[in-house]
Formats: C-alpha cells, sequence, structure tokens
C-alpha cells in the first residue's frame, strides 16, 4: 500500500528532546530558537529528513512552528490543527492558536530587551524574517541566524531522498518546457530582471516538464533553479536523479549539484527576481542589493492549467470517481460496526489502484468516523483506529496521483442513523457548497472576495469552521497548489483554467465531523439568455463526480434552486460514471443518484 497505519507521534519523546535543544540554545546564548515545518525549498510538504517540527514536539500536521523559549515551548498552529495538536504533545509544550495570535506579540511579552532569538535562515524566507523583525521593532530582541540546532541532536536522521526524476510527456503537460521558459523568460526582460531565483520544486517541475518521487504524495524532485532572461535554465539537483533526463531537458538547461548553488548565485548580476513569500532568508542574504522582490515567475503561469490539463484533470477524475463509487456501494453493503477506518481506507486504495495511470495517492487518506471526524486533518493509525459504528458520520477526504491529473474529494457518509442535528449540520454545509458551485462573479475577483458564499448557511445557524473553503490543486503536481485560494487572506484574482476545491465543512469536538468536496475549473461564463450584462463574468466548471449522501440531507430545508442544482448534478454523475462501475456499484449508484 501506498498508505501505512504506524503511530508518527509520540508525545513522550518531546520533553528529554526540548531539554537537549534548551542546551544547545544555552552553547549559543540564545534566549531563544525557531523550528519551522519548512525545508529549504519551502514548500508545504516536506521529506521524513526533514520533519524537524514533528521530530522536535510530536505533532504531525502539514502547518505550524514552534518557539522555544527557557521557560516555555509555544506550538503555534492554526484551526485546522488545534483539536490534533492536543493529542500529539507532551505537557511541556503550549499549544498556541495562530494567527490569532502572532510569534512577533507573543516573543515582546515574554523576552526582555536584548534577548536574542536564534533561527536558521535557510528554513525561514525572507518575507517571514522581515515581518518578525518588523514585529520586534523597538523591543530589543535580535534575531540571529544560526546553524540548526536540530540538526546536531536528531542522530539517526533520515538519508536525503534520491529516487531519480523523469519526463513529463507532453501529451500530459501539453506546452513544450522550451516554450514555457521563453515565455516567462520575456516577462522577466519586459520588468527589467536579468533572472529569477526558483526555489519551490513544483515550480521547477512544471517549468521543466519533469516530475519526481522525493516528498511522499506529491510528483516532486528536490532541486533548486536559476531563470535566466534570455530562456536558459540552471538546475541544481542530486546529479544521480538526472539520469538520462539530458536529451528531455536539451542544450539550453545547464544542470549542476545542489551544492553549486550557492556558487551560482553568487555569479549573478543583478537586478535578480525573487519571490518575498518562498526565497529562504539566506538565498536573499547572499544576493544583497542584486535581489529585487517580484512574484514568483511559474506561480501564476502553472496555476492557470491549459486545455490539455484541464482535459487530462477531468478524465483522471472520471476515473477517480469510478473508484469512490466501487467503495461507497461496498461499504454501503457491510453491517454498521463491522468494519474500522483503516479497513475503509485500505479498501479505497485498492478500489483507486486498478487504474494503471495511478502513481500514488494525493494525500494520507482521512478517514474519520464518529468523534474522529471532527479532527480535520486526522490519520487514522494502528492505534486510533476505531468501528465505523451505528449512527457515526464517517468523513472520508481522499486523493489520487495519476498521470494526467491530481484528485481530492471529500464525501460525509452516512452509517446506519445519524442524528437530527448531524443531518441539519450537513444540510447546511450542502448548502455552502452548492451556493459556491453555482456562483458567477466579475472578473478581477479574488478568493478572499467569495468565499464567505460558503459559509452563509452555517452562519445563519451560528455555526463555523476553522479552514479555508477551497485550496489550489496542481496538473499531477501537489495537491496544495498556490497562489490561489478561496480563502479569507487570499488577494490573488481567480482566472479561467485555476483548479480549486470547494469544501465546506463542520465540526464539533468530541462528537462528528462534516465536510463535502468538489474540484473546480474557474472558467469564462457563457452570457446568460436575455441578458443585458455590464461585466465579463466568470463560473465554475465542475470536475468531481461523486454521489453526495441523500440520507443526509433534511430536504425541507433546501430551497427549489439547490434541490435542482443537486438533482442536475446526480444526473450527471449518473451519466458520466455508470459505464465505468460493475454491475453492483450500478445498481447502487441509480439508487444513490435518484432525484429528491
Amino acid at each position: 500500500m501506498f498508505q501505512t497505519f504506524t503511530v508518527t507521534a509520540r508525545p513522550q519523546q518531546g520533553p528529554p528532546r526540548l531539554a537537549a535543544l534548551r542546551g544547545e540554545m544555552t552553547k549559543e546564548q540564545v534566549d531563544g530558537y525557531l523550528v519551522p515545518r519548512a525545508d529549504v525549498h519551502q514548500g508545504e510538504y516536506v521529506a521524513p529528513r526533514d520533519e524537524r517540527l514533528a521530530w522536535l514536539t510530536g505533532f504531525t500536521g502539514s502547518a505550524g512552528f514552534c518557539v522555544v523559549l527557557a521557560d516555555v515551548a509555544g506550538v503555534f498552529v492554526d484551526g485546522r490543527y488545534r483539536t490534533q495538536v492536543k493529542s500529539q504533545v507532551a505537557a511541556d509544550f503550549t499549544p498556541v492558536p495562530w494567527p490569532d495570535t502572532r510569534p512577533g506579540p507573543w516573543l515582546r511579552e515574554r523576552l526582555q530587551d536584548g534577548a536574542k532569538v536564534g533561527f536558521d535562515p535557510w528554513l525561514y524566507t525572507a518575507g517571514q524574517i522581515a515581518d518578525l523583525e518588523q514585529a520586534l521593532d523597538g523591543s530589543g530582541i535580535v534575531l540571529t541566524a544560526l546553524p540548526n540546532l536540530i540538526d546536531r541532536l536528531w542522530t539517526d536522521r533520515p538519508a536525503a531522498p534520491d529516487a531519480p526524476a523523469r519526463a513529463h510527456p507532453i501529451e500530459f503537460a501539453g506546452e513544450s518546457h522550451g516554450d514555457k521558459r521563453a515565455r516567462l523568460a520575456g516577462a522577466l526582460r519586459d520588468a527589467g530582471h536579468r533572472a529569477a531565483v526558483l526555489t519551490l520544486p513544483d515550480s521547477v517541475m512544471w517549468l521543466l516538464n519533469i516530475r519526481g518521487a522525493d516528498i511522499p504524495r506529491n510528483p516532486i524532485a528536490q532541486c533548486f533553479a536559476i531563470l535566466h532572461d534570455d530562456a536558459r535554465v540552471s538546475l541544481f539537483m542530486e546529479r544521480a536523479k538526472l539520469e538520462g533526463l539530458q536529451d528531455h531537458l536539451g542544450a539550453d538547461v545547464a544542470t549542476a549539484a545542489m551544492e553549486e548553488f550557492a556558487t551560482a548565485l553568487e555569479a549573478l548580476d543583478g537586478p535578480v527576481r525573487v519571490d518575498r513569500g518562498s526565497v529562504p532568508q539566506a538565498v536573499y542574504q547572499q544576493l544583497g542589493a542584486r535581489a529585487i522582490f517580484g512574484e514568483e515567475p511559474c506561480a501564476l503561469p502553472k496555476a492557470r492549467k491549459n486545455p490539455v490539463e484541464i482535459a487530462g484533470t477531468a478524465e483522471a477524475h472520471l476515473r477517480d470517481a469510478a473508484a469512490m463509487i466501487d467503495l461507497l456501494a461496498w461499504l454501503d453493503a457491510q453491517p454498521a460496526g463491522s468494519l474500522t477506518e483503516t479497513q475503509v481506507v485500505t479498501r479505497l486504495e485498492a478500489c483507486r489502484r486498478r487504474d494503471n495511470a495511478l502513481q500514488d495517492i494525493s494525500f494520507e487518506t482521512i478517514a474519520g468516523t464518529g468523534p474522529n471526524g471532527a479532527i480535520m486533518h486526522y490519520r487514522v493509525t494502528d492505534q486510533t483506529d476505531s468501528q465505523v459504528q451505528d449512527g457515526h458520520l464517517l468523513v472520508l477526504d481522499s486523493g489520487g496521483q495519476y498521470l494526467d491529473g491530481t484528485t481530492d474529494i471529500t464525501r460525509t457518509i452516512a452509517i446506519g442513523q445519524p442524528g437530527e442535528a448531524e443531518r441539519r449540520a450537513f444540510t447546511r454545509v450542502l448548502q455552502g457548497m452548492i451556493a459556491m458551485s453555482r456562483l458567477r462573479w466579475p472578473q478581477g475577483l479574488a478568493g478572499r472576495d467569495i468565499e464567505a458564499i460558503g459559509r452563509v448557511p452555517l452562519w445563519l445557524a451560528g455555526q463555523d469552521f476553522n479552514h479555508g473553503l477551497g485550496h489550489g490543486v496542481g496538473a499531477y503536481l501537489s495537491v496544495h497548489e498556490g497562489p490561489q485560494r478561496l480563502s479569507r487572506i487570499s488577494h490573488v484574482p481567480l482566472e479561467p483554467g485555476m483548479i480549486l476545491s470547494n469544501e465546506p465543512g463542520y465540526y464539533r469536538e468530541g462528537a462528528f465531523g462534516i465536510r463535502i468536496e468538489n474540484l473546480l475549473v474557474v472558467q469564462e461564463a457563457g452570457a446568460l439568455p436575455d441578458s443585458d450584462e455590464e461585466r465579463d463574468m466568470l463560473d465554475w466548471l465542475t470536475l468531481t463526480f461523486v454521489p453526495i449522501d441523500r440520507r443526509l440531507i433534511v430536504q425541507g430545508m433546501l430551497t427549489e434552486a439547490e434541490r435542482d442544482w443537486l438533482n442536475a448534478y446526480h444526473a450527471e454523475v449518473l451519466d458520466k460514471t455508470s459505464h465505468r462501475v460493475g454491475k453492483d456499484a450500478q445498481a447502487w449508484l441509480t439508487a444513490a443518484t435518484e432525484p429528491l
């Protein structure tokens, strides 16, 4: 299997490691030390050898950081992880709600004038350090760049990943890397920039039409790159990974070992574009006055999927839908209480593995029953594996990495007879999901401008959820892709070709969780009949086609328009997927998509 159920969070290991870290802080004469989740590439996902935050604290979430002082160690986590962190860290660590509480004010309250806080400049971006220095301005607290103190202590640190990189065929990429390089180099010249530094591996993968396997669930190879204004690229990657790729890369892509990156930076003539939000502070410092902040050149072009990528992703979603439907049909045939969460995960992966294009799952499958469903990023282990019992809601959030696309889908499933509170909350979540799916909006709006649409039904009942409404998704790349998001903090305008999730939810700690998720792609909206529209409008094309559990819907709460949308969606699900599943699943699918 791709997924395992081994226990990775061991809170009891945290206190002695924390004590050892404080010993190193004393040697370095610093009063605090910052331990981020990030690696040197500043992506969301990291290799096992870079799980420094988890090694120290036990917290395994994909976002967060720890600020260690002599008398307190704060683990800063956002709303997705505030339930999870409680069970993963020892009492020596203090969970801190972030971004409600920010590290600058937190440090000012606890440290005196003249205090020093150490950090590894490769693990923090230039933007993060600038923001923290501004927050500490006038306090007398100084940030001090240090060698990594965790790495000194982590004696059994895993080896660096060494999976070979491979070409991503034009039949899936839709554009040659030569054309991509030329297009982006032209934009650099127009801006007067001589080069751009790329530290995010998924950007390099997209630009050069290559993929790798260095990060679990993400088809990327760890690397750095420099895009020059004449369309040449300098690629820095361990040479063993590049074997057999030279013909694909061609003469305009020069390859070198990772340790040659620093030397190449010194040789650059400015101005050199760097992205404030992703360039490591160490790189920014080395470039000095030659560095110019600007948009990461691959970010928006990568987000705007071309027609080939959209077509491939749509097809991958239909095959993935068949696997999901097979799983749901099988699940409904099992008596309540006869399965555990790991059995559901194992069966779903087996359904997906029938597809030869499957390369991996796109993230660790979330299968949370009852109270576990309220843990937004719950990862089932041999220790937490729970029975799927009568009256439970099962939150099943999963996806696949296919050669032609990346999928991500969540369905909440009724087990037996759930209660009225669960059904009413589910209906509100569904109403929010429908509202976003039906939305038309003027071009130029960002995720923050429309995200609330998916929350209104919950807000009217005094309810909400502590995660964004949606994230960007790559094309056989990272399942979480920026810069586009459906989030209160996202200012990036939505553009045709961008793929995003639409996933409102509701979570009652200790009781149940609910989430419904489809992937959508932004498209130009067609003209309405008899319309006097004065603005160019956008809307969504749905990619995900799997039934939504009708048993959990309080039909009287739906408006006529909501009911019509759901019936039309289910008719499309039946039409697009019935020929892709077996006879037993066809019978289940027909019943599951009957009109309300």
